[in-house]
């Protein structure tokens, strides 16, 4: 979990099996999401000015539905090695 103030609040209960583990700041690697918001930022949001937040709305949907029928760019912007791993131990 990053160290966002909410995931970091007194008044957060966690229940007894349920154990935390912070992630380093700024670790890309172990939040794959974040390469999908910088691909629609660079490729869909560059050098546009929109007015509405129903234009970005559309703008981001539309970015993820391109990025949703390409299983390729998807996986090479997600499933990393180390997540690999993890999921094949999780099975």
């Amino acid at each position: 979990m990053d160290k966002a103030g909410w995931h970091r609040s007194k008044s957060l209960e966690i229940p007894e099996n349920i154990r935390i583990i912070f992630q380093p700041a700024y670790s890309l690697e172990l939040m794959p999401v974040e390469h999908l918001w910088e691909h629609i930022r660079e490729n869909y949001f560059s050098n546009k000015i929109l007015t509405s937040m129903e234009q970005v709305m559309d703008t981001v949907s539309h970015g993820l539905v391109e990025l949703g029928s390409s299983e390729e760019l998807l996986g090479s912007m997600t499933y990393f090695p180390h997540l690999r791993i993890s999921s094949l131990n999780a099975t």
